[in-house]
């Protein structure tokens, strides 16, 4: 087993509009956002031989994964009709694009992050990432 392991973070962008009906505030009405979003990758091998050697994955790879998205769910759509979810808050859209991610089958997918604002900031994954909130030595996610 090996102690050493590397973590990729690939950024994507979108335009969407969506509204949070329940919420007591601004935000349940119809408004929009300059997303941005992460997705963080691992893995404890880099590939060995080929075009792709030295290399945890190639950062195409996951694009790949996220065009998808992107395009039939993400940018410039009404988040509430677009991906299903009543209240689309950056919780939610955090865990529905990780969870259509790890449908697709990306290899080592650890986190997804969504930035609704540039103050405003949420980090999903289905497990606890090592060293993310346990005591001790850390990874630093977060700008």
């Amino acid at each position: 087993m090996t102690n050493q392991q590397w973590l990729l973070a690939k950024e994507f962008r979108f335009e969407a509009a969506h509204k949070l009906p329940y919420h007591d505030g601004k935000c349940s009405r119809l408004h929009g956002h300059s997303w941005r979003g992460v997705v963080y990758v691992a893995g404890d091998r880099l590939v060995t031989e080929g075009a792709k050697q030295g290399m945890v994955m190639d950062y195409s790879e996951i694009k790949k994964y996220l065009e998808p998205l992107l395009e039939n769910y993400l940018d410039h759509y009404y988040l509430n009709e677009s991906m299903g979810l009543e209240s689309p808050t950056s919780e939610a859209i955090a865990a529905w694009i990780y969870e259509k991610l790890e449908q697709a089958g990306l290899a080592g997918l650890i986190a997804v992050r969504i930035d609704e604002t540039c103050t405003s900031i949420c980090l999903y994954s289905k497990n606890r990432i090592s060293g993310w909130l346990n005591s001790g030595e850390s990874i630093n996610l977060l700008p």
